[in-house]
């Protein structure tokens, strides 16, 4: 991380950990109580990663109840304003934020563990000089996504959820003639396999019924 790492905002975007509502996909592995509880422990590690870059100005938008005691808890242990996400699908719910923030912003959700504070440095530092920085996912679409003014084509009609979005985002930059960095590419949360993975590495904490 660079000692001139430019000061930042970022946005993070979490599910309220509300059992049968979080990490869905997760539920036939953990149960609908398991999978909250993970939801849980990604949030908080989320925010706190994003709390522990210098100069990071944080704020957590939750998708469900705002007022659920965990996310009270967590945005009070660290001092960061608590937003619901706005809008009908994911793309206007992150362009939502990006107007929001009425300047240069990082935006990132809570699935991936592997993520650093040196991911983000990197990504500050990456909108010095150029329009969007992106994230990749192994999956085929991104965990961070960095802008310096709102850019509604990058998220409108996108295929969220499907291996596509890396490249239909990028298609939509490349028409754009925006200046885009991309940062090395990591790996999502989504399924009992990658829980498998992160519980390995030692980046999550396995669940007492993790299969």
């Amino acid at each position: 991380m660079s000692a001139e790492t430019p000061s930042i905002a970022i946005a993070v975007f979490a599910r309220a950990p509300v059992p049968g509502a979080a990490k869905t996909r997760l539920i036939p592995a953990l149960g609908a109580e398991g999978a909250a509880a993970l939801q849980r422990e990604l949030t908080a590690r989320a925010l706190a990663r994003a709390c522990a870059l210098p100069g990071a100005r944080v704020t957590l938008w939750v998708a469900g109840d705002i007022a659920h005691p965990h996310i009270v808890e967590i945005a009070a242990r660290h001092g960061v304003p608590v937003s619901a996400q706005v809008g009908s699908d994911l793309g206007a719910r992150m362009h939502h934020a990006f107007v929001a923030a009425a300047g240069p912003l990082l935006l990132i959700g809570t699935d991936c563990p592997q993520m650093r504070v040196d991911d983000l440095a990197a990504a500050a530092e990456s909108l010095v000089t150029h329009d969007v920085v992106l994230q990749p996912a192994s999956d085929g679409g991104y965990v961070l996504i960095g802008l310096n003014c709102p850019r509604a084509t990058l998220f409108d009609s996108i295929s969220w959820g499907e291996p596509t979005v890396l490249e239909q985002t990028r298609s939509r930059i490349a028409a754009a003639q925006l200046r885009c960095a991309l940062l090395p590419v990591l790996d999502d949360l989504d399924t009992a396999a990658d829980l498998r993975r992160e519980i390995a590495a030692g980046r999550v904490t396995a669940p007492a019924n993790a299969q």
